[in-house]
C-alpha cells in the first residue's frame, strides 16, 4: 500500500478516477455475512449469493476469505472491490510476517483493514462501497473475536455475535434469540447456518442452502489451531439439517419467553 501510494497511487482502490456514469450504475454486490463466538474461537460464514440490481448475478459467488492463520474475513458490497481488497489485505498481513518475523496483532489486523476501507471512502460515495466483517482468534487473550466497519472505516468489535450486509437486520435478529456464549463449535455452526437461513427468508438479496444444484453457505471455524474452512459434506450436512428440520418449522427454533 505504501508502495504503491508512493510511485503510483492511481492504481490504489480508493483513488481511481471513475469516468462519468449517467444514469444507475450496477455492479455485482455479495451481500449477508454473519459471525458468532464460542468459549475457544469463533465462526464466520456467509451465503453464496450475488445480485445486480433485481438480478442474481451469481449464485455461488465465495464471500468469506482466509487472511492469515488465525483470522477472516467476509465480503458485502461491490464485490469487485472487495475480493480486490481481501487480497491486498492478505498480501499485506503475509508481508508484515515475512519482514517482522512475527504476525501483527488482532488488533493490528483490523485497524490494518479500517484504513483499507477508509481508503475506498471516494468509490464508496459513489455507490461502490465495501464493508467486511472480520474475524479472528486472538492468540495473546486466548479467545475469538469479530469486528465490524462502516463504510467510512469505522471500526466496532462486537460481543457474541454480528452480521453484515443486505440481510443482516434479519440475520442479527435471528442470531439474538439463538446465541448464547457457552455454544460448542458444532452448535455455532449451526446457529450461524439457522441465521443465513433465516436472512433469506426475507431478503431476496441472500440465498438460501441450495439443495437442488448443492451450494451451501461457506464456513470457517477460527481457533487455538488456525483458520479451518469446513469442507463441503461438512457444510451440507449442517445445511440440510437446518432445511430438514425447517419442514416442521418453517420459521426455526423457538427461543424461550423468559
Amino acid at each position: 500500500m505504501d508502495f504503491l501510494g508512493d510511485h503510483a497511487p492511481e492504481l490504489l482502490p480508493g483513488r481511481r478516477a471513475l469516468p462519468p456514469v449517467q444514469g444507475a450504475f450496477e455492479a455485482p454486490h455479495g451481500t449477508t455475512i454473519v459471525a458468532a463466538t464460542y468459549p475457544g474461537g469463533v465462526v464466520l460464514a456467509g451465503d453464496r449469493r450475488a445480485t445486480m440490481g433485481n438480478m442474481i448475478a451469481q449464485r455461488d459467488m465465495e464471500k468469506v476469505f482466509p487472511a492469515d492463520e488465525y483470522s477472516a474475513v467476509g465480503i458485502a458490497g461491490t464485490a469487485g472491490l472487495a475480493v480486490e481488497m481481501v487480497k491486498l489485505f492478505q498480501l499485506e498481513l503475509e508481508h508484515f510476517e515475512k519482514v517482522e518475523g512475527t504476525q501483527l496483532s488482532l488488533e493490528g489486523k483490523a485497524n490494518r483493514l479500517s484504513a483499507m476501507i477508509r481508503g475506498n471512502l471516494g468509490m464508496a460515495m459513489q455507490g461502490l462501497a465495501v464493508v467486511p466483517l472480520f474475524a479472528g482468534y486472538d492468540v495473546d487473550r486466548e479467545k475469538g473475536r469479530i469486528f465490524s466497519y462502516d463504510v467510512t472505516g469505522g471500526r466496532s468489535e462486537e460481543q457474541g455475535f454480528a452480521a453484515t450486509g443486505s440481510g443482516s437486520v434479519f440475520a442479527r435478529g435471528s442470531l439474538k434469540k439463538l446465541y448464547r456464549p457457552d455454544l460448542t463449535e458444532e452448535q455455532a455452526t449451526t446457529l450461524v447456518v439457522q441465521a443465513l437461513y433465516d436472512a433469506a427468508d426475507d431478503d431476496s438479496a441472500t440465498g438460501g442452502p441450495d439443495v437442488a444444484r448443492r451450494i451451501y453457505p461457506l464456513v470457517t471455524v477460527i481457533d487455538g489451531e488456525g483458520a479451518r474452512r469446513l469442507s463441503e459434506e461438512e457444510s451440507s450436512a449442517v445445511a440440510r439439517a437446518v432445511v430438514e428440520r425447517r419442514l416442521d418449522q418453517p420459521d426455526g427454533p423457538r427461543a424461550a419467553l423468559l
